[in-house]
């Protein structure tokens, strides 16, 4: 764990590209294996837009890297944050308590008030309307929403007191299963279900995306399934019946156009339908 430790404290940023480009090449790989939907697409055409967004993504949280820099070494050298108050641990539990607690900010919190919002709804509007969901939706993100995303995991930062090793190891493995839960493969029913007590599996993120509520508000992890299913928002659907995109924004090739999605967050809130 030390060496892993080390390693995460000064990865360089080839190594990170290489995870997010490898990522990607590996899951894309296998959705032409095993495809959960068959879909009648340009692959290259539908991923424009969301490798757009990815480039953006990345370049919003180089610029801003510094700040969980700076974070991070204060509450190291001040004790501060909530697993620095903790009695003192293995370093195997440090690390996994840190990247939980990690992901519970940055990603459940950020994601279920992105929902609850209206305005903040409307910028992650982006990420829901793909109509055909892949790895390469995975960080769909309008630029807006990276710096939403960004300070969410800033603040978590702070709150957790993680040092930057922790911080690294946590952003590597969002983007790992990020593209792994929005990956179109085809997982063994049983393995997935088993998979989602533990870590946000394919099937359970993809019923996120189904494009009626209450489904839409629900399952809202990224790394563990643990606070959805501790804090009521997890739910199932047959993998067969989900529907991808928003009932509000039903037009396909708007959805599809680089320039209309720029423009979404802008366009006015529109009342969902809501199956309950």
């Amino acid at each position: 764990m030390e060496t892993l430790v080390n390693y995460f404290e000064t990865i360089p940023s080839t190594h990170r590209a290489l995870i997010l480009t490898g990522g990607i090449t590996f899951f894309w790989l296998i959705e032409i294996a095993v495809p959960l939907f068959s879909f009648k697409y340009n692959k290259w055409k539908h991923a424009f837009p969301n490798l757009f967004f990815t480039g953006t993504t990345v370049i919003i949280n180089f610029m801003l890297a510094f700040l969980l820099l700076k974070t991070s070494d204060w509450v190291v050298a001040n004790n501060f944050g909530l697993i620095n108050w903790l009695p003192e641990m293995p370093l195997w539990l440090y690390v996994i308590l840190g990247v939980l607690f990690l992901d519970f900010f940055g990603a459940y919190l950020a994601h279920l008030v992105e929902h609850k919002v209206k305005p903040l709804w409307m910028v992650h509007l982006v990420h829901h309307s793909d109509h055909k969901v892949d790895t390469t939706t995975a960080n769909r993100h309008h630029p807006i929403e990276s710096v939403i995303r960004f300070v969410f995991t800033l603040i978590g930062v702070f709150l957790v007191g993680t040092p930057i090793a922790i911080v690294m190891l946590y952003q590597s493995c969002s983007l790992l299963l990020t593209q792994f839960n929005h990956a179109n493969i085809k997982l063994p029913k049983k393995l997935d279900r088993a998979l989602s007590y533990i870590i946000c599996s394919p099937d359970m993120h993809k019923v996120h995306h189904h494009n009626l509520l209450p489904y839409t508000d629900s399952n809202y992890g990224n790394i563990f399934s643990i606070w959805d299913r501790l804090l009521g928002t997890y739910m199932e659907l047959d993998r067969e019946k989900i529907v991808y995109g928003v009932d509000t924004f039903p037009d396909e090739e708007k959805n599809s156009s680089l320039k209309e999605l720029l423009k979404q967050p802008f366009q006015g809130y529109r009342r969902p339908t809501n199956l309950d």
